[in-house]
């Protein structure tokens, strides 16, 4: 492919040149037809390049708005886990003291709660 592109720009460079000396209107067309693809080639590069930009832009705002989801996702996490853990210690202080009014009283509570919900969704 390389080799095709070489032979085809040197039948350009070559092409005005003849032996008794240079045609000056055929160079002076196919450089300018040179330029013109030339242009089109760069402008084409151009919207390529600007689709580009947009598009990393847009990723750049997804990936921003995500981490800060995620982030708020961690914070919410540790707030629960914290909640969680609290609760967690009051659970063990009851457990651990060997009051058995205590203990009958918390059985209790949740039967009865067990039992006015198994009544209302009844």
């Amino acid at each position: 492919m390389n080799s095709r592109r070489e032979r085809s720009n040197r039948v350009a460079l070559f092409d005005g040149i003849e032996e008794g000396g240079i045609r000056a209107s055929s160079s002076y067309g196919s450089h300018e037809i040179d330029e013109q693809e030339n242009e089109k080639a760069m402008d084409g590069l151009q919207d390529r390049v600007n689709l580009l930009k947009r598009l990393s832009g847009d990723i750049h705002e997804e990936v921003e708005t995500h981490n800060r989801m995620l982030d708020r996702m961690g914070n919410d996490m540790d707030s629960s886990r914290g909640v969680l853990s609290g609760t967690m210690d009051k659970f063990k202080m009851v457990f651990e003291t060997k009051s058995s009014r205590r203990m009958f009283t918390l059985v209790a509570s949740f039967v009865v709660l067990f039992l006015v919900v198994y009544y209302l969704t009844r």
